[in-house]
Formats: C-alpha cells, sequence, structure tokens
C-alpha cells in the first residue's frame, strides 16, 4: 500500500509540473505573439498610413445635362465683316466630382486628440459623356468655316462655365463636409476610438 501511495504521489507531482510547464509555454507565446484582441497603439504613422492608403477621396459628384450655343464672326480691325457668322448648338452631359486629395492629408496625436491637416476641396475632375453629344442648327458658312478648334474652345468655356455654376451652389463646401465626416469615420471604426478621443480638422489652403 505504502509502495502504491508513493506511486500515485510522484504521478500528481509530474501531472502537476507537466500543467505548470504547458501553463508557462502559453503565457510566453501569447507575449511574443499578441493576439488580435490585443488593442494596436495608434500612432501618427498608423493614422497616415490608413488616410493615404484613399488616394483621392471623391465626395460629391455632380451630373447635369447642359446646352449651349457657339456663335463667331470673321472680324477685320476690330470690324464684324458681314455674312461671316458660323455658329451651333451642342446638347451633351457632364460628370463633376469635387472631393479632397488624402495624399496632403496629415495627422497629428496629441494624447487622445487628434488634429487632421486637409487641404481645400476643389473639383477632381470634369469629364463630358462623347457619346451624349449633339449638335444642332450647325451653319455652313463658306466663309468663316467651322473648325476642331472651334469645338475644343467651346468645350473649354462650357467646362468652365459649370464649374463656376456649381461652386456658387456650394458643391465645394459640401465636398469639404463629407470628405472630414468619410475621414473621421474612417478613424474611428478602423481603431476602435471611444468618446474620450476628439478629432479636429484643420482646413489648409494651397499654396
Amino acid at each position: 500500500m505504502a509502495k502504491e501511495s508513493k506511486i500515485t504521489i510522484n504521478q500528481t507531482l509530474k501531472n502537476i509540473i507537466t500543467i505548470i510547464i504547458i501553463a508557462l509555454i502559453f503565457f510566453f507565446v501569447g507575449r511574443l505573439w499578441p493576439t488580435s484582441d490585443n488593442p494596436q497603439k495608434i500612432t501618427n504613422d498608423l493614422l497616415s498610413q490608413q488616410i493615404k492608403e484613399i488616394n483621392e477621396l471623391a465626395t460629391v459628384e455632380y451630373n447635369y445635362t447642359n446646352m449651349g450655343k457657339f456663335e463667331n464672326t470673321a472680324t477685320f480691325y476690330g470690324y464684324k465683316i458681314p455674312f461671316t457668322t458660323k455658329s451651333f448648338i451642342v446638347s451633351y452631359d457632364g460628370i463633376i466630382k469635387a472631393g479632397i486629395d488624402m495624399s496632403n492629408v496629415e495627422v497629428n496625436i496629441s494624447g487622445k486628440k487628434i488634429n487632421v491637416t486637409v487641404p481645400k476641396a476643389s473639383i477632381l475632375s470634369h469629364e463630358i459623356d462623347e457619346d451624349s453629344i449633339e449638335i444642332f442648327d450647325e451653319t455652313a458658312n463658306i466663309f468663316n468655316q467651322i473648325s476642331i478648334g472651334d469645338y475644343n474652345q467651346f468645350s473649354s468655356d462650357q467646362k468652365k462655365k459649370m464649374e463656376e455654376s456649381v461652386k456658387s451652389k456650394g458643391l465645394i463646401e459640401e465636398a469639404q463636409k463629407k470628405a472630414e465626416k468619410a475621414i473621421r469615420t474612417l478613424l474611428v471604426t478602423s481603431n476602435e476610438l471611444d468618446d474620450d478621443w476628439t478629432i479636429t480638422f484643420i482646413v489648409k489652403d494651397k499654396n
């Protein structure tokens, strides 16, 4: 009986030692390879990388249909020459995208305060759908014929007019607000920020 008791005690000690060794192994492995539950340290570089993975944040898209008239008369020393007027009317569809360039966003952390410096929103692109172009009332004046240059100049002028029009309607301001809201949402959700964190935006005009 004493021999059996000694064997049982020895086996128990071996089991305890084995459990301790396994626990220590898991402890050190956990220290060396943290699990996904461990919070990631929030740094300037981390937040900057998250933001700059998106090159452009086009926050507002404006689709429109427009019609414009081109008219030109040949001149001689400032005087219009009779019967030399050329003209055409064009209808077309266009898309204007406004937002901010994410590559110029800067992030600075102080305690639990994040300062985000962003460029002022601007028009990122403006395209005219070539398939939508329709030309009406095109003149055929032999003294002042319509050229490719006339169409190109007309397209350029129309783009400028439309951009000024949408700017006056608050497109840039809307794009700025939506860009900042998108960045705020990105930072909060990606890093699981709690209510103790504050995010402040500083808008920097282009030099």
